[in-house]
């Protein structure tokens, strides 16, 4: 195997003082790290994609070497963290970023708003209007970054599986679209769920809603992408493992059914004993494969 040759880039973090818990915090309780960057793709860290008030930025991962009079298809990479935790360029986030780079797609892999201690609002739907957000803007932005703005994708890990599953599922007839120009489609062609949790009634109370299932059961429904599956929506690959012990495979079994009965075409892997966090170079299990077939077939074929 050829070794590659990495970048590293210094996250700055806020230290706080040793009464605030003792703790080291940056952003959401993140510690200082060094973001590792593959050489053999083209990186556009901390890119703007949402309005100016917001400190939420992108990655962007282009092949080495774009083609010439070419549009590529993209995909938005939506990182997990239970929706109060993770950022875009966690050491998965880059692996995905990457190895879509490497095959022939722009990876756009955002940050979005996240719950954490203090905050007095729900942050959903906001996280969501984020996620369609950056769809909207890759479409907006389509000629500059060479992508086809009707080829776009979407793959997120855990609270991302979620978010990248809603994309799939939601479109203007659910009120769930985010301001600004609603004449730019927020809808992706395809996704690919990394074990996510999809079915919120039957899975714990969350703290982006700042309610409880008890509280607020609507709100966890309308969160909920097995509560949008309709014949039309975009297809959806589902990736889970048995030993999963932070979101049971028993949520992407549930939304498969749910597709099915919708008519919407979907696919589920399951694999065994596979634990809640991997990437696509699983080494237990091709991962990778099947997850280049899918988006081949739904974003490359004519």
């Amino acid at each position: 195997m050829t070794a590659l040759a990495l970048t590293r880039v210094r996250v700055p973090c806020l230290v706080l003082a040793a009464a605030l818990a003792g703790g080291v915090a940056c952003g959401a309780d993140k510690k200082e790290r060094a973001v590792v960057f593959p050489e053999d793709v083209r990186v556009d860290p901390d890119v703007a994609y949402l309005p100016p008030d917001r400190k939420q930025k992108a990655d962007l991962y282009f092949p080495r070497e774009m083609p010439a009079g070419k549009k590529l298809p993209a995909v938005v990479v939506i990182h997990g963290g239970g929706f109060n935790d993770g950022d875009k360029d966690r050491r998965r986030e880059v692996n995905i970023g990457a190895n879509l780079a490497r095959h022939g797609y722009v990876g756009m892999s955002i940050d979005y708003k996240l719950w954490n201690k203090g905050v007095k609002s729900p942050t959903w739907p906001q996280s969501l209007h984020d996620a369609k957000m950056a769809v909207r803007w890759l479409r907006q932005n389509a000629d500059r970054l060479g992508i086809d703005p009707g080829r776009i994708g979407a793959i997120g890990c855990s609270a991302g599986g979620n978010l990248v599953s809603m994309l799939a599922v939601t479109g203007p007839a659910d009120g769930l679209e985010p301001p600004g120009d609603d004449t730019v489609p927020t809808g992706v062609q395809c996704a690919v769920d990394f074990y996510g949790a999809v079915d919120l009634l039957n899975y714990h109370d969350m703290k982006m809603f700042l309610k409880t299932r008890e509280e607020d059961p609507e709100v966890y429904r309308k969160a909920s992408p097995v509560s949008y599956c309709t014949r039309g929506d975009a297809p959806v690959l589902l990736v889970h493992g048995t030993g999963d012990e932070t979101v049971d495979v028993s949520q992407s079994e549930t939304f498969a059914k749910a597709l099915a009965a919708g008519g919407v075409e979907h696919e589920l892997i399951v694999i065994p004993d596979a634990p809640h966090t991997f990437d696509l170079d699983y080494e237990a299990f091709d991962v990778k494969t099947p997850v280049f077939t899918f988006l081949d077939k739904h974003l490359k074929q004519p």
